[in-house]
């Protein structure tokens, strides 16, 4: 049993960050039924599902559908958005019974529109957090903060805004290597990480040892169906098969990915581009 399966029902976006790769795979979105089918093969393999790899999946035209699929079938869902696009699938969120957690990207705003009044997104998110909170209390809410160690690591007018608004104070120093996740108000946390180079076989090889939860703990699977080690494998360079066309428990099962899991349980890397992955070296401070 998997923690987390990722389920890319769009590869499209509707801003690009700096922090996030140009798309080089042509724009797709799952259809209904591509989606309904993908669901049920995740759901006996995994204890939730998140609907993202790359794109923004509010951006969805039949987001509302995906619900109502997900809802049908008793999924676990997380989503992680850059909540630009929030107002118009509001209701559909704070009506849905399954969603679990949400993920609000809030680097996404300044790095794409820095000089946009901030109030003016932010306070819509906050003010959905709030009505969520009442609609469905136990559902998690993380504001993500994911810029740290970077040029634009200086959250405090985000502070200010979530401090006034929930009438709390924000204890600002932050260490990353220690705890990421601050409880602010009843199930809504902050959310701290320092950014990260993407893998690529064009980066710097980093050896041949080493450990990572791809396959072990989550996979990731592209808007076309082709299922992938993990969130950060945007090209779908370690292609394990594509679950349109084949089972996704035989994939989960065939020589690729068991030499994927067999060389992580063992420290590793069975995969050029694992060898070629920076954030393999996050797993070595634990």
């Amino acid at each position: 049993m998997l923690k987390r399966i990722y389920i890319e029902i769009s590869n499209i976006c509707n801003v690009q960050c700096s922090f996030c790769p140009v798309v080089e795979k042509d724009k797709r979105r799952m259809s209904l039924e591509e989606f309904e089918n993908t669901l049920l093969q995740a759901l006996p393999l995994a204890q939730e599902v998140c609907l993202h790899l790359l794109g923004e999946p509010l951006a969805h035209p039949q987001f509302s559908e995906i619900l109502d699929i997900c809802h049908k079938h008793n999924a676990k869902v997380q989503l992680t958005t850059n909540g630009l696009m929030l107002e118009r699938n509001k209701e559909v969120l704070l009506k849905s019974h399954s969603l679990r957690q949400i993920n609000f990207s809030l680097q996404a705003f300044t790095d794409n529109f820095p000089n946009r009044n901030l109030e003016d997104y932010l306070r819509p998110i906050m003010n959905f957090t709030k009505e969520l909170h009442h609609t469905s209390p136990f559902v998690y809410v993380n504001y993500r903060m994911w810029n740290q160690e970077s040029q634009d690591s200086d959250n405090s007018n985000f502070f200010k805004l979530i401090e006034n608004f929930f009438n709390i104070k924000i204890n600002p120093n932050i260490e990353i290597g220690a705890i990421k996740s601050k409880k602010i108000w009843n199930l809504l946390y902050l959310h701290f990480d320092s950014r990260f180079e993407w893998p690529s076989l064009e980066l710097p090889l980093q050896g041949t040892q080493g450990r990572c939860n791809g396959v072990l703990q989550h996979v990731g699977i592209h808007a076309d169906g082709t299922v992938v080690p993990c969130c950060l494998d945007k090209d779908a360079e370690i292609n394990l098969g594509n679950c349109h066309q084949e089972k996704l428990g035989d994939i989960l099962k065939n020589d690729r990915t068991k030499a994927m899991a067999n060389g992580f349980s063992n420290g590793i890397l069975v995969e050029k581009l694992c060898q070629h992955c920076s954030y393999i070296n996050r797993f070595k401070k634990n």
